[in-house]
């Protein structure tokens, strides 16, 4: 799925960006390798729209750049040019191509792209943008995920507004916002409403809204009976609104969540790359219709795993200068690819040995649960890249790793 490859021809100029969060060097060469533009521009609105207009402006149709997404990467797309991908290890390498120190200046960097292109460019595929399957994929999904932020955020705010007005519609059932919950509250969103309550209705009331949980009457009747003292007369009366306002903002949540998630079921169906996403373990089709927008469709997006890794912020960022070697959190990435990766890396040592063997052992070397996750998510990569680069679902029977420490334990 690597894009077209296109040579330079005499007369022909290439671009190189060398991006950040704050500023991008951008460097323009002509076919023989002459500079003919270095230039920097903020990373905002109108200054990706001077990095348009200055390399149209001077003839550019290519330009090379470290990442293949990003507010950086869509600004070139949408201004006609081809983006080629070349990792930021590539470009390391590189460096010696033109000096023995190798030292890393945005400028210089910004050059080495742009040279690279314009001599190697015949051999180097353009990006693509995502294809309009997985583009419609994006939207359902990270609007889910708003949604979701927003019925946690609410749910939050009904739990302080009760605690104060109603302490026994806390922890009567398992989550604030879960059906059963807001079925109560919208029933009895006032202790004084609740007070007519026996055991006996309550166990009525159960039935009618087909309660399916482990809680009995009498435990229920229970925790209402135990908890603090609620209010009463004119507050009890404007908590009671809020109560209802929320609740009814909570279950129109729901509804537009359960909506989003039927949308994203089909959308996933019909998805040329749905399968190598749904047979991770523990993927189910909400994490793997997440993980499959944020990584994409286009493989030249990312040249090796090292690069999704990077792109995550699951690989440790390294600096090192004599003897100094200093290694950190890569504060620096795709933060909804992220989330969407860790969110999956968490959970699938539940369900895969393999990936239980790599968070204990990151955890028996003193690593935290956090670091320890990144650890498994970076160990992810490398095999959710050679099922997407390979399209074939992921198999644990054909996992080199999964099948060693099979055999290990016999």
């Amino acid at each position: 799925m690597n894009g077209k490859h296109t040579p330079i021809t005499p007369g022909s100029r290439v671009g190189g960006v060398d991006w950040s969060w704050e500023r991008h060097a951008a460097c323009i060469v002509d076919a023989g390798g002459a500079v003919v533009e270095r230039f920097d521009v903020d990373h905002d609105k109108p200054g990706l729209a001077q990095l348009i207009q200055r390399m149209r402006r001077a003839g550019v149709t290519r330009v090379a750049i470290e990442r293949g997404d990003g507010p950086v990467v869509e600004a070139l797309l949408g201004g006609g040019l081809e983006v080629v991908v070349i990792s930021s290890r590539q470009v390391k390498a590189l460096r010696l191509r033109y000096g023995s120190a190798g030292n890393k200046d945005d400028r210089f960097d910004a050059f080495v792209l742009a040279d690279v292109l314009r001599s190697d460019g015949h051999r180097l595929g353009s990006l693509r943008p995502d294809g309009p399957a997985t583009q419609g994929l994006k939207a359902l999904v990270r609007a889910r995920k708003d949604l979701i932020g927003h019925r946690i955020a609410m749910g939050n705010q009904l739990r302080a507004n009760l605690l104060t007005a109603f302490p026994g519609a806390v922890g009567l059932f398992a989550a604030i916002d879960s059906p059963i919950s807001l079925a109560f509250l919208t029933r009895f969103p006032t202790a004084t409403r609740a007070a007519w309550l026996s055991e006996l209705r309550m166990a009525a009331w159960l039935r009618g809204v087909s309660y399916s949980g482990r809680q009995t009457p009498a435990q229920l009747m229970a925790h209402l009976g135990q908890a603090p003292a609620a209010l009463t007369g004119p507050a009890e009366a404007g908590c009671a609104i809020v109560t209802e306002q929320l609740v009814a903002a909570l279950i129109d949540l729901r509804a537009r969540i359960a909506a989003l998630d039927e949308a994203i079921a089909e959308a996933m169906t019909l998805h040329h790359d749905a399968a190598i996403f749904t047979t991770l373990p523990r993927a189910g089709t909400n994490r793997a219709a997440l993980l499959l927008a944020e990584i994409g469709d286009c493989r030249a997006r990312y040249p090796d795993d090292t690069a999704l890794a990077a792109a995550a912020g699951v690989a440790p960022s390294t600096r090192a200068s004599g003897k100094k070697h200093h290694v950190a959190f890569r504060h620096a990435c795709d933060k909804q690819l992220r989330e969407a990766l860790i969110d999956f890396a968490a959970d699938s040592r539940h369900a895969s040995p393999w990936a239980a063997d790599i968070y204990d052992r990151a955890r028996a070397r003193g690593a935290r649960h956090p670091h320890a996750v990144r650890i498994l998510a970076r160990a992810w990569c490398r095999v959710i890249y050679r099922c997407w680069t390979d399209n074939a679902p992921y198999d644990p029977s054909t996992h080199g790793g999964a099948q060693r420490l099979l055999a290990a334990r016999g």
